[in-house]
Formats: C-alpha cells, sequence, structure tokens
C-alpha cells in the first residue's frame, strides 16, 4: 500500500534516483522530423554533459535504423560500450492461436550481440490482445525470461544489465493485477545471481492519476521486497497526456520506484513525457543531495535546452518548467513568497532571476531591468518606476496591448513615461524606428 505522506516526502529526499537515460530515442518518437546522425551526436554529448551513466541508444528491429550507424560511429570513436543500452521485444511472433514463438532469439537481441551493445531494456506485456495467456501462461512468461538472461550473459556479456518492460503496467495491474505479482514473485525467487537488474514500467498514454501508479508501484515493490530482492531496480517512464507526469513520476519515486528511464527534455510520444531534468530538479528542490554527487545537475537546464532545439528546430517552450526561457522570471516581486530557506533555481544554476514586466512588476523588479539592460543611471528609480507601470495599466485600458521585456520594449515604455532617454537608451529607441 501507498506510504503516509511524511514517509513519502522523506523517500524522495532520500532518494538515489537511479537514471537510465533514454534522450537518443524518447526525444525521436512521433516527431514529425527524425533524427540524423550529427542529431544524435550532439544529444550524446550533452547526455554525457550531465554525467549520466547508463544509456539508451538503439530500439532494435528487422530494418536498418539511424541508430545502428550510429553505434558504429560511436565504436569508431572508441565510446565507452559499458554504458550503452538498447531495447528488445520478449517476443519474436505470435502465431495466429495466440501463442508465441519462445525458440527464435529476438531480432533486437541478435542485433546487440552483433553490434557489442551488453546491456538490455526487454518489452513484454501482461494484457496484449494478440496473446492467448490461458496457452501461455505466466510461468511460460517467467521461464522464457530466463532462457533470454542466460542467452544474453552467454552472448554478450556475464556481466549484462537486464530489465524487463512491463510495457502495459497500468492497464495489467488494473485488470490482471495477479499476472503482474505472479511473473514478479517468480523472478524475485531467483538467485541472486540470476535475477535480473530490475523491472521498468511506463504509463504509455498519460492516462492513469499519480496516486493509481502510486498504488501499484508500492504493490509490486512489496513483492519484490518479501521475495529478498530489495536490491532490484524498478524504473518508471511516464507520459503526458494530461498534466499529471512529473507528479506521477514523483509518486512513483515515493512509493518504491528506485529511478526513472527518460529524455532530459520532455518532447516525446503524444505530448511528451515526464523529463529527467524536470524529476531531479523536483527531488533537489525538496532538499536531496545524494541526485547532486550521481550527477552534473547544475547543467540540467542546458542540456535539455539544447536537445530541445536538436529535436524541434526551436526553443522550448517558453513556459516550460526548469528549461523553458521564462521558467526562472520573478512576477509579484524580487523575493516574493519565499524566505530564505526557499530553493531558488535561478540561483542554483548560476543566472541571474529575469524580472518580468507586467503590471504585476513591484518598483524594484522595474529598476533592476532597467539598470540591467541600459546600466546604471539616477532616473532609474521609485518615481519613474511608479510612472511606468501606470502607463502599461493605460495601455491596457485604452485597448493598447504592448510588450515591455524586451530591450526595445522596456526603453519605449521608459520613453512614454517621461524618462529622458540615455545615449544606450536613444540608440535602442532609434532602432525601433
Amino acid at each position: 500500500m501507498p506510504q503516509p505522506l511524511s514517509v513519502q516526502r522523506r523517500n524522495l529526499i532520500d532518494a538515489e534516483c537511479f537514471v537510465l537515460d533514454n534522450s537518443l530515442r524518447e526525444s525521436t518518437v512521433g516527431q514529425l522530423r527524425g533524427h540524423t546522425l550529427e542529431n544524435k551526436w550532439k544529444i550524446y554529448e550533452q547526455v554525457k554533459k550531465v554525467g549520466y551513466q547508463n544509456i539508451i541508444v538503439a530500439s532494435f528491429n528487422h530494418m536498418t535504423r539511424v541508430g545502428d550507424v550510429f553505434i558504429e560511429e560511436l565504436k569508431s570513436k572508441g565510446e565507452d560500450f559499458n554504458k550503452f543500452w538498447a531495447f528488445s521485444e520478449f517476443l519474436e511472433s505470435i502465431d495466429k492461436n495466440g501463442v508465441p514463438d519462445t525458440e527464435t532469439i529476438p531480432i533486437g537481441l541478435v542485433k546487440c550481440k552483433k553490434l557489442g551493445i551488453r546491456h538490455v531494456v526487454i518489452e513484454f506485456d501482461l494484457v496484449y490482445k494478440p496473446i492467448n495467456y490461458k496457452k501461455f501462461k505466466m510461468k511460460d512468461i517467467a521461464r522464457h525470461m530466463v532462457k533470454l538472461m542466460t542467452w544474453i550473459r552467454t552472448n554478450l556479456s556475464k556481466d549484462s544489465k537486464i530489465v524487463f518492460n512491463i510495457r502495459d503496467f497500468p492497464k495489467a495491474m488494473h485488470n490482471r493485477p495477479k499476472r503482474v505479482i505472479r511473473v514478479v514473485r517468480m523472478i524475485s525467487k531467483l538467485k541472486a545471481n540470476e535475477r535480473p537488474f530490475g523491472f521498468v514500467y511506463e504509463d504509455p498514454y498519460g492516462k492513469w492519476l499519480p496516486e493509481e501508479i502510486g498504488c501499484f508501484t508500492a504493490t509490486i515493490r512489496e513483492v519484490m521486497d518479501n521475495n529478498n530482492w530489495k536490491n532490484g531496480h524498478f524504473l518508471c517512464h511516464i507520459h503526458e497526456q494530461w498534466g499529471l507526469s512529473n507528479a506521477t513520476t514523483l509518486q512513483c519515486l515515493a512509493n518504491g520506484a528506485t529511478g526513472i528511464w527518460a529524455s532530459l527534455c520532455k518532447v516525446g510520444a503524444f505530448l511528451g513525457h515526464s523529463s529527467s531534468s524536470e524529476t531531479l530538479m523536483n527531488l533537489i528542490r525538496l532538499g536531496n543531495k545524494k541526485v547532486l554527487k550521481n550527477y552534473n545537475c547544475v547543467y540540467l537546464r542546458s542540456a535539455a535546452q539544447a536537445i530541445t532545439e536538436v529535436t524541434l528546430g526551436t526553443r522550448a517552450d517558453p513556459m516550460q518548467p526548469v528549461y523553458g526561457d521564462r521558467a526562472l522570471d520573478a512576477v509579484f516581486g524580487v523575493d516574493a513568497g519565499l524566505d530564505r530557506k526557499d530553493f531558488n533555481m535561478a540561483e542554483f544554476f548560476g543566472v541571474e532571476t529575469v524580472m518580468r514586466m507586467t503590471t504585476m512588476a513591484s518598483p524594484e523588479m522595474i529598476i533592476i531591468r532597467l539598470k540591467r539592460l541600459f546600466g546604471e543611471n539616477k532616473q532609474f528609480n521609485e518615481t519613474i518606476a511608479a510612472k511606468m507601470k501606470e502607463t502599461m495599466l493605460k495601455d491596457m485600458k485604452s485597448n493598447r496591448k504592448e510588450e515591455y521585456m524586451s530591450k526595445e520594449g522596456l526603453a519605449l515604455l521608459f520613453d512614454r513615461s517621461g524618462g529622458n532617454s540615455t545615449v544606450l537608451i536613444i540608440n535602442v529607441l532609434m532602432l525601433t524606428k
């Protein structure tokens, strides 16, 4: 069952949060423009700067994808292949009677062997309609898992990290929870050297409530723990559809998930997913010190911005939490609502808090913005700031819609409010004419 709220918060503060980075794959899923080789290299370099040590580099099928070629280039450049993971299907095919082929090794694993990938995410389903689960029972699934793990440790590496992704986890937990529990229990009862690295799971449609997935997570964590598999990893991946992805991820981590598999930026299938940059920053603001030691967290914002731009060809949504251009703005006052103990994200990233110029801005904010853009000047005082705010209000009353954030916009506002323009402001005003 889910933990009490006080325990959940403590779990978040104490979480190690293992990150299996999926920036190279997640950010290209369902995008109008896929990743080129150049794109992949740019993304990979950003991931390295953050310090992630487990990186998914490909998802294999029978076609030759860009990822296949990218792996060859990684090899020629001498990159550390002990960091690399790839996706593979659990089954190669299913016959017309709903019985899977368990003799053929999936092409994803065959390609892992060919290309030198040691660590794998094997994806399987527990409520997949084409499979007849009366014929392909839970013990058959567990037996096939053991068979694949044996093959992997023989053909890829005896030290391979193997995780099984319960691709339809929330639906299975809702409709057929006993199936999930049985499979996890059987794998948990294996000898320590026979078990996988862990299980991973996802909400592929982002439609389940945080409390629901938190409860499902706590249930499976309990099954693992009760069968002496307390060090088994259980990683979550939550897609965005209804604005709940980050809250759901935190619920998972608070209720037994040991980490996440995610891209540094939100971009992904549907409306995206809960990114590692947002998750880690949420943990940090709550007081988590462990992730600060594990990763280069001060670079999260820059990395997420860069990967978004590589993927979309544009900057992130300005209102995107953590790495959007407006994410660090002060809106209601320089220190409105904050005390000395509160986390300051702008300070954490080593940048100045941007004073957002609206009718909600305080005179102090307007003065700070003027000085930052145009330098020190005796005119930049409470009097002119009050007049500038009054001008903003007059604009709205007279149906005049203006922006005041840019250098040009603020210069015009200063001029229209009776300020004696400095040389710098005059130069800016000249450019606007």
